[in-house]
């Protein structure tokens, strides 16, 4: 089942390693695209990877580094560009965020694909990205605060603000469980306090409690008898994997009474089940899912890759990773300001269109100066001019044999 909305004005790599491929194969790569030399092949193409490979998003963010790493192992071979990709770990948190996002842009890195988390983005970005003037494009920071960053147009996203996931989240609330009555538990930190908001601003019943917790405690006892403590007939829990395997074996060791409970896409990890040991059948989940027009042939290259399906936020890691290579061949030099000045015109209408397991093509097309319209595998990719996507969708999921299952989905924008 699919709703359609218009979109609101709110709206295998290791860590620390370069991963460089040369790639041999078609010929003449010359020319040079719209605002840049282009530069044929045989250039060097460097895009650095920074996202969070432990602590508290550590599980799913192997996972989104595996996207963000795959538009490299689908050229190799295939074109006379050389593709050298970095990965470091922000371990989750913002300092060492902000130290491998240096490490990147010090080795000449002029783009990267992340952060992941909005706690740590907003950091990394205002205190590296921004001041140093290179690219950053978030697959799954959706903090509403990035839209309005003073970034001089250096910071983009392919996921969606969670200006309107909280939108999503009052519906499912109100429309499909039936509740008149909610409280929120989140992460204490961007991420958390600005979905908990989004979503208490959007739910058409009241909202008791919205209470904050910190990651990686030994306990979330108390802070689950202060949300619970008003009997309400929903619990909003947001946060990530490593904390919410013990928030959820004490709710269901000691308050598990019948309430629905939704999550985020921070808590969207199908091993999630049996580390609580619990069916947590009562759990429905929210989070920008992937429907782009490339989607099919993403998921086809990620499972041959990977031997499993990708999860939630590898589409938008791909398709963050495809858009700045090609804006780098546009912008013929490793150069973050070059590469900016690019993004749109590699990603945005007006060119022939070209998605995941069309790299080859869409490299050589823009490096012989000719416009490229990439159509992502998260959505059809296209920048507003804050850097966000134009269009968006999230999937909403119910936990079923232990695993989240999509069930349904709602779009945004055209």
């Amino acid at each position: 089942m699919t709703r359609n909305y218009r979109r609101r004005d709110v709206l295998k790599g290791t860590a620390g390693i370069g991963i460089t491929a040369g790639l041999a194969g078609c010929t003449d790569l010359g020319g040079g695209g719209d605002g840049g030399d282009g530069g044929g092949g045989g250039r060097t193409l460097s895009h650095g990877v920074l996202l969070p490979l432990t602590g508290d998003l550590g599980s799913l963010g192997q996972q989104i580094r595996d996207g963000a790493i795959l538009p490299r192992a689908e050229l190799d071979g295939e074109t006379d560009f050389e593709i050298d990709l970095q990965v470091e770990d922000t371990e989750t948190d913002p300092q060492a965020g902000i130290s491998g996002a240096n490490t990147l842009i010090n080795n000449g890195y002029p783009s990267l694909t992340g952060p992941a988390s909005s706690g740590v983005n907003l950091q990394v970005t205002q205190e590296a990205l921004i001041p140093k003037e290179t690219v950053g494009c978030s697959p799954s920071s959706t903090s509403p605060a990035v839209t309005t960053l003073d970034d001089n147009d250096y910071v983009f996203r392919t996921a969606p603000s969670d200006a309107l996931q909280g939108q999503v989240i009052a519906q499912v609330g109100s429309e499909n469980l039936g509740n008149d009555t909610a409280a929120t538990m989140f992460v204490n930190n961007d991420y958390g306090q600005a979905l908990s908001e989004s979503f208490t601003s959007s739910f058409e019943g009241e909202v008791l409690q919205q209470v904050s917790f910190e990651k990686e405690q030994n306990s979330y006892s108390s802070q689950l008898e202060s949300a619970l403590s008003g009997e309400p007939e929903m619990l909003v829990v947001i946060g990530y994997p490593a904390s919410g395997i013990q928030l959820f074996r004490d709710y269901y060791s000691d308050f598990d009474s019948g309430e629905d409970i939704v999550v985020t896409d921070g808590l969207i990890d199908n091993d999630l089940p049996d580390q609580v040991d619990n069916d947590m059948a009562n759990v429905t989940g929210t989070a920008p899912k992937a429907s782009g027009p490339g989607r099919d042939a993403f998921d086809q290259s990620y499972q041959d890759e990977y031997d499993r399906e990708p999860g939630v936020f590898n589409a938008q890691a791909y398709d963050a990773t495809a858009i700045c290579l090609l804006a780098n061949v546009y912008a013929g030099d490793n150069d973050g300001t070059a590469v900016r000045d690019e993004m749109r015109n590699a990603a945005n209408p007006d060119g022939d269109e070209f998605g995941p397991g069309e790299l080859a093509e869409a490299l050589e097309t823009a490096a012989a100066g000719d416009p490229v319209n990439y159509q992502g595998a998260s959505s059809a990719t296209d920048f507003d001019d804050n850097g966000d996507m134009v269009a968006v969708s999230y999937g909403i999921f119910n936990v079923e044999d232990r695993a989240f299952t999509e069930t349904e989905s709602v779009q945004f924008g055209n």
